[in-house]
């Protein structure tokens, strides 16, 4: 299964340095992403044919012109400095993206057939709108920025997507958990998770670990990857986690989920082995370096 496991480059088209598409794949349908690199004063544009699609600064701003009016996202340094403006666009929408000074620029979509989408207007998510939640305890901490997630932005229709940045040194997804079958508990969702790695002070690269396992033997999956950034993961079904991020090295991630059901939620299952953790939380407290 190391065709989920998909390096940095490894996937470039053009002007993105990442392209996974649903439909494209074998067995990947819902979800998708884009990683547009710009240089200083360029510009990209691009149609959501049978996706919508939110638009995540990852390094630097820009300006998206998109249904004739041009929005300014001011965008941050690098995905460690905080949150970020945040654009949606409904299915079929054009996006004509420049940046002045350059930079990366996260596409993640969900499949929306062609013409069948609510019609959602564009959105303009600011960074300080954005909720930001401190999960877990002690060396299981980190944060979630919750910018697509259920609640925090439902104007749109399958779409579901965050930011986690978990500090060097501790775990996150974890109790692993899964979301692949629609029952009254749990929600079937595909997952990409897109990893930056935080260098070391010398610039030496950092790294991280990235666990899949089968929740069925029917559906067999077994992903154990020492993601570099700008990996990408693709989980299609299974238990999902741990994300460790090595000692030093603050790991970042962005999660996209989409599924099959008419209703857009994220309900999730604990590994029966793992879910104990939670109950550790409280006591822990929170890490210092989030709190």
């Amino acid at each position: 299964m190391n065709d989920l496991h998909i390096p940095a480059g490894t996937s470039a088209e053009g002007a993105f340095d990442t392209v996974i598409a649903p439909g494209v794949r074998e067995g990947w349908v819902h979800t998708g992403l884009r990683i547009l690199a710009l240089a200083p004063g360029a510009s990209e544009t691009w149609t959501a044919a049978g996706v919508e699609v939110m638009l995540v600064p990852l390094q630097g701003a820009c300006e998206v012109a998109v249904g004739g009016q041009s929005h300014a996202l001011r965008g941050r340094a690098d995905v460690f400095a905080g949150p970020t403006d945040v654009l949606y666009a409904p299915e079929g929408s054009e996006l004509t993206v420049t940046s002045e000074g350059g930079g990366r620029f996260a596409l993640a979509t969900a499949a929306v057939p062609a013409g069948q989408g609510s019609g959602h207007p564009v959105a303009l998510i600011r960074a300080e709108d954005v909720p930001v939640e401190i999960r877990g305890g002690g060396s299981m901490t980190r944060q979630v920025r919750n910018f697509g997630t259920v609640g925090a932005f439902d104007a749109c229709d399958k779409l579901i997507a965050c930011e986690v940045v978990t500090p060097g040194g501790n775990w996150s997804s974890y109790p692993a958990h899964k979301h692949d079958e629609t029952t009254e508990t749990e929600s079937e969702l595909e997952e990409i998770y897109y990893y930056e790695i935080q260098a070391a002070p010398d610039g030496g690269p950092g790294f991280g670990f990235h666990q899949t396992s089968s929740t069925d033997p029917q559906r067999p999956v077994d992903v154990l990857a020492e993601v570099r950034s700008r990996d990408t993961v693709l989980v299609p079904h299974g238990w999902h986690g741990p994300c460790a991020a090595a000692p030093g090295h603050d790991m970042y991630y962005l999660n996209v989920m989409a599924g099959p059901a008419p209703e857009r939620a994220w309900n999730i299952t604990d590994h029966p082995e793992q879910t104990w953790v939670r109950g550790t939380w409280e006591a822990a407290g929170p890490d210092p370096r989030l709190a």
